[in-house]
C-alpha cells in the first residue's frame, strides 16, 4: 500500500469536505427531525461528481477510483450520515453493479443519470422474510415467451425507495435452483406494476427515505435482465463487496464527528477545578476512539486498495471489505456510545448532535451485511469451511 495520496484523491477530498461543511452539517438537525429527503443537498452532490466517483466519465461519473471514494464518504459522513447512506447506494449498490454487468446501454440509460445527481437509485434485494437469508427470497420473475419477466412480490428495508427513478432489483426465477436461480433486473418505478409502501420511521439516518415496495405483474423486458440469468445472486454478493467498503467509510465518517466534538468538549469542559480532559479515565477513553478509529480508517483504505487491485489484475477483495465494515462499524457505535457518556447530560440532548451521532451508528452494524455476517464471512474465507 501507498500510504500518501495522489492530487486528484485530495482534490476529491477537499470538495467533499467543503459541502460537508457548508450545506450538509448545517441542515443535518432539520433533516433528522423532519425526515425530509435532502434533495437539494443531493443534487449538489452529483453536480461535484461525488453520486458517481467510480463511474468513468463517458457515463457521466468522476472516473476516480476506490480511495477516492473512501476519503468523500469519510468527510461526507462526518456532515451527516444519511447523506452518506444516500451516496453509499448510490455509488456502491446501484452504479457499480451495472458497471459491472450491464450492457452498453444499461450504463448510458441509468449509470448516467444517477452519477449527474439527476435521479435517484436503489438496490432491492432484502424481503421481510429474507435479510441475512438472500436466498430465501419470494419475489417471482416469470419468464415470457417473448422473453420478457412478469414479477410480483415485496422487497422491504429499501434505501432511497420513496424517492428512486430507477432500482436494481433481484428476483427468483427459478425456485428449484435456490441462488442460481436468482436474476437481477433494472426496474423503473414509473412503469406501470410498481408500487411504493410507507415511508419507514428509523431509530437513525432518518433523511435517508426507506420504505417497503411491491411488484403487481410488473412486465420487465428481455432487455432490463441485468447481467446473465440465474446469475443474480453472485452479482449481489459482489456488489455487496463494494458496498461494505462505503458503509465502513461511513462508520469512520461519524465516528470522527463524534471524536472531534469529544476532543473539544473534554477541554473545555471543567469539574472539580481543571479540564475533565485531565482525568485519567477520561483520558483512557480518548486513547481508545483515537486508536478504534485510526485500526478502522487503515482497514478501510486497505480494502479500498484491494479493490482497485482486483479490478485491474482480477481476484476478490470479499474478506477485506468484511474486516473494515466489521471493524469500522463497531467502533462507530463504541466511539458514540463514549463521546455521548463523556458529555453527560449534554450528550443525551438533542441540543448537541452527539445523540444524534449515536443513533446513526448503530444501523452500521446492520445492513450490508450485520456484523454477525461479516464475522461468518471472514472465518470462512479463512478457513475454507462452510
Amino acid at each position: 500500500m501507498d500510504f500518501g495520496f495522489t492530487e486528484e484523491q485530495l482534490m476529491i477530498q477537499d470538495v467533499a469536505r467543503r459541502i460537508a461543511q457548508e450545506k450538509i452539517a448545517p441542515s443535518a438537525e432539520h433533516h433528522d427531525q423532519t425526515g425530509e429527503f435532502p434533495l437539494e443537498n443531493i443534487r449538489t452532490l452529483g453536480e461535484n461528481g461525488l453520486m458517481g466517483i467510480e463511474v468513468p466519465a463517458e457515463y457521466g461519473g468522476a472516473g476516480m477510483d476506490p480511495i477516492s471514494y473512501v476519503l468523500a464518504m469519510v468527510e461526507i459522513a462526518a456532515g451527516d450520515a444519511a447523506h452518506s447512506t444516500i451516496m453509499s447506494v448510490n455509488n456502491s449498490l446501484f452504479c457499480n453493479g451495472i458497471l459491472k454487468f450491464g450492457t452498453e446501454e444499461q450504463k448510458q440509460t441509468y449509470v448516467r443519470a444517477i452519477a449527474e445527481g439527476k435521479e435517484i437509485g436503489a438496490f432491492a434485494l432484502t424481503e421481510p422474510q429474507s435479510g441475512s437469508d438472500a436466498t430465501a427470497m419470494r419475489c417471482k420473475a416469470v419468464k415470457q415467451a417473448d422473453g420478457s419477466f412478469v414479477i410480483n412480490g415485496k422487497k422491504s428495508w429499501i434505501t432511497s425507495g420513496p424517492v428512486a427513478r430507477y432500482i436494481v432489483l433481484f428476483a427468483m426465477t427459478d425456485p428449484d435452483k435456490g441462488a442460481r436461480g436468482i436474476t437481477a433486473f433494472m426496474v423503473d418505478t414509473q412503469r406501470e406494476g410498481f408500487h411504493r409502501g410507507k415511508t419507514e420511521p428509523k431509530l437513525g439516518i432518518r433523511a435517508s427515505a426507506t420504505c417497503e415496495i411491491e411488484f403487481t405483474d410488473y412486465v420487465a423486458r428481455a432487455e432490463d435482465v441485468l447481467g446473465d440469468e440465474g446469475h443474480g445472486f453472485k452479482i449481489a454478493m459482489g456488489v455487496l463487496d463494494a458496498g461494505r467498503i462505503g458503509i465502513a467509510s461511513q462508520a469512520i465518517g461519524l465516528a470522527r464527528a463524534a471524536y472531534e466534538k469529544t476532543l473539544e468538549y473534554v477541554k473545555e469542559r471543567k469539574a472539580f477545578g481543571q479540564p475533565i480532559g485531565a482525568f485519567q479515565m477520561t483520558q483512557a477513553k480518548i486513547a481508545d476512539m483515537k486508536c478504534k478509529l485510526d485500526a478502522a480508517l487503515l482497514l478501510t483504505l486497505r480494502a479500498a486498495w484491494t479493490k482497485g487491485e482486483t479490478e485491474r489484475n482480477g481476484g476478490r477483495f470479499t474478506t477485506e471489505a468484511a474486516v473494515a465494515k466489521l471493524t469500522a462499524s463497531e467502533a462507530a457505535m463504541w466511539i458514540t456510545h463514549q463521546a455521548v457518556q463523556i458529555h453527560g447530560g449534554m450528550g443525551y440532548s438533542k441540543e448537541m448532535p452527539l445523540e444524534r451521532y449515536f443513533r446513526d451508528a448503530k444501523i452500521t452494524e446492520i445492513y450490508e451485511g450485520t456484523s454477525e455476517i461479516q464475522r461468518l464471512v471472514i472465518a470462512r474465507h479463512e478457513t475454507g469451511l462452510r
